[in-house]
């Protein structure tokens, strides 16, 4: 073994043992199945937080956790500010739904007015009227036809159990009027309890935990009490409180194959879970997952790591913005700062500036592999987690970036891009091993899932498929170099190590077991096939190109009915969505995702100026003579084999989030997220390729060349 194959291997093994031993050691929740049940009681108290919780504020609330399995509730409905009638709403319906409120605050909650022993929600037609236009294909009454009969106690539980026509058998306008032989009388019963704001909280946590020991004192024997928080009344969004007691249920955690994360369930889940204990099933297209049990330590460990989670997302939701910008703009700052240092046409100021440019791209290139490091420390239940977050990120993205320099150096002149190559394996490894082992690096993490968002809670997030599928595309692009270098005679060994690198990137982001990711399958796919062909030396033509752009829907269409017809692959959206196809109902899910993928050109006043971006920098690489660049010709006329293939891999590395913008739901999200690590990379990439040989001259020819359709 060559000393610099031995040196690669070892920086690998210990950054990844560093990295992923944590992950991989981390114990997997064991959910089981609860069985079947008698009477279920769900009690709803909007706004409530494990934070609310304690032995001395909430006793009746502290004594049901400890012998009942707790969790965090995402309560995102539609919007952001899920306000208490969409809770409601949600858990009637078993899809996400909405009142008619602004984004801002909520509205009037619905008029319910009693009508002899029930009650009538007259609003409900409007309401469902009103939801159309979200796409969601709420099941109205769903949670009403569930059980032989259902009491609702206050306005909350009217709106859950409403029927279509917006009645409601059984209703108590006040949860005070539940007694024993009025639980007992119906297998479900539903309550509300009334909302937690942020006046006179205190006071209205200990009314509603008085009233929760008087129901449990009161229930059944056997009797299923599910404790959640429908929704909240203001800004910004919480992870709530969900609770379950009963049988099947003792002292665990929350688990649901909808998040596949311990302790983690979704508002819609709650709709899903008390038809599986009345014994109802969920309509083929329902989106939530019934909610199992699995192990946990002692209640105060758990109920701390169950704030320490919501920690974690304030700070994501209060720094994310920053962060990226920061990003964005130091990369801007020192790319030009280097530019200018260094200004001037003759070779050595060219070679000045390449040398600047290349280390700054390593160190910009390392920043994310950083941010999803520092998850292997517990930042989030620090004294200033913020602080402690960027503290670690900065540290690991330094470390990751030296080491690869310092690999870079060893190996000068024989392998320029060894640091960018090592960086992006090391990258791309990262986020596919813990795609494969629950996505927890991901969590909260700058580039990362925000569960908050409810958008995606395992697999590769909207944010950092970009920076996978660029880090996949040059990690390969750099070991097939490699095995050119060494194979001058045979591409097969480069096609080999190319071939490698796609399929686990692939894989991991696309098989419904591990990221069921579909704009990555979509993406990535072509992307790997047209550089596979650059490296293969074929021509490329119209008609390859169109193959190889369908390549990733066919690849996406296979894994979406294995994911349907194979349950044990586990539940995902891929799967749900080939099952609404097969039963001709996935019209409403295009028109959804369509739908948020134009949204995201609003998401702020910048996210305009990203396809302005996207378009200049596609001219730059087909026409770098148009603005007088001099760097891309030359790195298109360096020696072979880096420069032939120079054209090909920076038009991939363009197209990739270009894809990814128009087959993700999330739209220009994937390119923006992905500039600041893609921009200052691909200048690195070329500046180095361009002056590692000394001989190289710019021939203006080259320019109309760069188009990768039009080389050999």
């Amino acid at each position: 073994m060559s000393i610099r194959t031995c040196a690669v291997r070892t920086w690998l093994l210990a950054c990844l043992a560093a990295l992923l031993l944590p992950v991989l050691a981390a114990p997997a929740a064991s959910a089981s199945p609860a069985p079947s049940r008698g009477h279920v009681i769900v009690v709803g108290l909007s706004g409530l937080r494990w934070s609310d919780v304690s032995p001395s504020a909430t006793p009746a609330l502290w004594r049901l956790a400890g012998r009942g399995s707790v969790g965090d509730l995402v309560d995102y409905a539609v919007k952001p500010l899920t306000c208490p009638a969409d809770g409601w709403l949600t858990l009637n319906a078993g899809a996400r739904a909405q009142s008619d409120h602004t984004n801002a605050a909520c509205g009037a909650f619905p008029r319910v007015t009693v009508a002899g022993a029930g009650a009538a929600v007259p609003g409900l037609a409007a309401l469902e009227a009103y939801n159309q236009q979200f796409h969601n294909d709420p099941h109205w009454g769903l949670l009403a036809g569930a059980a032989s009969c259902a009491t609702a106690a206050g306005p909350g539980g009217a709106l859950a159990l409403a029927g279509r026509d917006g009645q409601v058998a059984s209703y108590l306008p006040s949860p005070g009027q539940l007694t024993a032989t009025v639980l007992a009388r119906c297998p479900l019963t539903v309550v509300d309890l009334g909302v937690l704001g942020s006046t006179e909280r205190a006071r209205a946590l200990a009314s509603a935990d008085t009233e929760l020991a008087r129901l449990v004192a009161g229930a059944p024997a056997g009797s299923t009490i599910l404790v959640t928080a429908p929704g909240a009344t203001s800004k910004p969004p919480h992870l709530q409180l969900a609770l379950v007691s009963g049988p099947g249920y003792q002292a665990g955690l929350l688990h649901a194959a909808s998040t596949r994360q311990p302790a983690l369930v979704v508002l819609t889940d709650l709709n899903a879970t008390v038809l599986g204990w009345l014994g109802r099933s969920s309509p083929a297209d329902a989106v939530g997952a019934e909610i199992t049990r699995a192990g946990r330590g002692t209640l105060s460990s758990t109920i701390d790591s169950l704030t320490s989670r919501d920690t974690a997302e304030q700070v994501w939701r209060s720094t994310h913005n920053a962060f990226f910008w920061t990003y964005a703009l130091a990369d801007a700052v020192v790319l030009a700062g280097i530019g200018l240092a260094a200004w001037g046409a003759t070779a050595e100021r060219r070679r000045r500036r390449a040398r600047g440019w290349r280390v700054a791209g390593v160190f910009a290139a390392a920043v994310p592999a950083g941010t999803f490091a520092a998850n292997l420390v517990p930042w989030s239940s620090s004294a200033h987690p913020a602080l402690v977050l960027y503290a670690v990120t900065t540290v690991l993205a330094l470390v990751v970036a030296l080491g690869a320099l310092a690999a870079g150096r060893r190996w000068g002149s024989r392998d320029p891009l060894a640091p960018f190559g090592l960086i992006c394996l090391l990258t791309l490894l990262v986020l596919g091993v813990d795609v494969m082992t629950g996505s927890r690096l991901q969590l909260e993490t700058p580039f990362g899932l925000s569960v908050l968002e409810a958008g995606r809670f395992y697999g590769i997030g909207n944010e950092a498929l970009g920076i996978y599928g660029i880090a996949g595309l040059v990690a390969a692009g750099w070991l097939a170099l490699v095995q050119l270098r060494r194979f001058p005679s045979t591409r097969r060994p480069a096609l080999l190590a190319l071939g490698v690198v796609a399929v686990f990137a692939v894989f991991a982001s696309g098989w419904p077991g591990f990221g069921g990711k579909v704009g990555g399958t979509i993406s990535m796919v072509p992307c790997f096939l047209l550089l596979g062909l650059a490296v293969a030396g074929v021509r490329l033509t119209w008609r390859r190109v169109l193959l190889a752009a369908v390549s990733g829907l066919a690849l996406f269409a296979v894994f979406a009915l294995i994911s349907y017809l194979v349950p044990a692959t586990g539940k995902s959206d891929i799967g749900a969505f080939a099952g609404s196809t097969l039963h001709g109902n996935s019209g409403s899910i295009l028109l959804r995702k369509i739908n948020s993928n134009i949204g995201s050109l609003s998401v702020n006043a910048f996210s305009p100026l990203i396809p302005v971006v996207v378009v200049v920098s596609g001219l730059m690489l087909w026409r770098p003579a148009w603005f007088r660049l001099t760097t891309l010709p030359l790195a298109y006329d360096a020696a072979p084999p880096a420069g032939p293939l120079m054209p090909p891999l920076l038009w991939m590395l363009w197209l990739l989030p270009v894809l990814g913008w128009l087959a993700d739901d999330s739209g220009v999200i994937v390119p923006a997220a992905a500039l600041p690590f893609v921009l200052p990379l691909g200048i690195a990439i070329a500046a180095t390729v361009a002056y590692q040989d000394h001989q190289a001259r710019y021939r203006e020819k080259s320019a109309p060349s760069a188009s990768p359709v039009s080389r050999k």
